[in-house]
């Protein structure tokens, strides 16, 4: 069992930067692959980012760059860290193992809002 906590967001200026922490706990943390997610007004969920057990990332197109996904297995920890933001990245994030996610289970997430 995987379980995580999403913390971080908060309001931003375009072009500025978050990190977004996701707080695991469960056995298996250190080899389960875990993915931030959003969903925006009007939107599906979507992928934004995945990180492997074994460090191996990748990103959605519109990431373009922009952010990093990373992981702290000492401190059971998943990392995203958002910079030059844009207006359309405004959503509510969520982490989520991939066991997890495949049953469609989510937690609360974290909201971020990119406004002048």
């Amino acid at each position: 069992q995987v379980q995580v906590v999403e913390s971080g967001g908060g309001l931003v200026q375009p072009g500025g930067s978050l990190r977004l922490s996701c707080a695991a706990s469960g056995s298996i943390f250190r080899i389960s692959t875990v993915g931030w997610y959003r969903q925006a007004p009007g939107k599906q969920r979507e992928l934004v980012a995945r990180i492997t057990g074994g460090g191996s990332t990748n990103y959605a197109d519109f990431v373009e760059g922009r952010f990093t996904i990373s992981r702290d297995n000492a401190k059971s920890t998943v990392y995203l860290q958002m910079n030059s933001l844009k207006p359309e990245d405004s959503a509510v994030y969520y982490c989520n193992a991939d066991q997890i996610a495949a049953l469609d289970v989510w937690g609360q997430g974290t909201l971020v809002t990119v406004s002048s």
